[in-house]
């Protein structure tokens, strides 16, 4: 098969990708940071379906932010596990903002978006760039 040259617009959202994921790794990071160091920072609703303590939470998205970040920098390389582990992470931490809804609701859905956008970039335009 032909390897195809990258075009501009390929490794633009690439990078653009890979940005959003040390992002989205480091709210995860400061945000289950935040509910180790303090469990009144949030505020948790009434009779939620999944309902966690927020110190297993924070501990979750600490976690869950290091791994993220850890991709990020792999997904630079634009080779194609990479591009599956940044997809899965991102799936992953849009499952987390879900459920974590209302801990932290306005945020949440802020990251939610971005993970979907991670996924969207992620699919669409990786094979071009990759260096498999």
């Amino acid at each position: 098969m032909e390897q195809r040259k990258p075009t501009g617009w390929v490794i633009g959202f690439t990078a653009f990708a890979s940005c959003m994921m040390v992002l989205i790794g480091l709210f995860h990071f400061f945000a289950g940071l935040a509910a180790i160091l303090d469990d009144k920072f949030y505020v948790v609703s009434q009779n939620y379906v999944f309902e966690f303590d927020v110190t297993t939470w924070g501990w979750i998205h600490m976690i869950l932010g290091a791994v993220v970040i850890v991709a990020a920098v792999f997904v630079f390389t634009g080779a194609m596990w990479a591009r599956i582990v940044g997809i899965a992470l991102a799936i992953l931490s849009g499952i987390a903002n879900f459920v974590s809804i209302p801990y932290y609701p306005v945020w949440s859905i802020v990251i939610l978006a971005a993970d979907v956008a991670v996924v969207w970039v992620l699919t669409v335009h990786g094979r071009e760039f990759s260096a498999d």
